[in-house]
């Protein structure tokens, strides 16, 4: 899927060769360059799309959710917005727990703690969504038992 330039992929394509897989990297950082990646999607109809975790898709999810159905790719996000917005699947950090540790590291801060005497923590609460509406426009039937292991599933 499209992604920015920041984070670097370069072990995907040999990891997904490992287990039989082919995948492609397409970047995109501009409106513009999305459209022009899904215009390469259509060439290569992939099986599935997974967009990276980033800011700026999260901001975009309404124009990839709308790209995405209108060529009939699947999309797996890390956010659950983008599921709302229209994505498939989603699997990241529950961002209500997010939220609640960083209103506890400010408590400290504002208490006296130095921000650099604070540990750094890592997310420990994750959430799986799966968008339904999509998955019936898209002609896929999600199992009940995949059902079941959503935290959230949209109807």
């Amino acid at each position: 899927m499209p992604q920015s330039p920041r984070p670097r992929y370069g072990t995907y394509p040999p990891a997904a060769r490992s287990i039989g897989l082919q995948i492609e990297v397409l970047n995109a950082s501009t409106s513009h360059e999305i459209e022009a990646a899904f215009a390469t999607l259509a060439r290569s109809r992939p099986d599935a799309l997974f967009v990276a975790s980033d800011a700026f898709f999260i901001g975009r999810r309404v124009q990839i959710a709308t790209l995405a159905a209108r060529q009939a790719i699947p999309s797996v996000h890390s956010a659950r917005e983008e599921v709302e917005a229209g994505g498939l699947m989603s699997y990241g950090t529950d961002n209500v727990d997010m939220w609640h540790r960083i209103g506890g590291y400010t408590g400290q801060i504002l208490n006296g703690a130095k921000p650099a005497d604070l540990p750094v923590l890592q997310s420990t609460k994750f959430e799986f969504l799966i968008n339904l509406r999509t998955a019936k426009t898209l002609g896929i039937e999600v199992p009940n038992a995949l059902q079941l292991l959503a935290d959230e599933v949209i109807e």
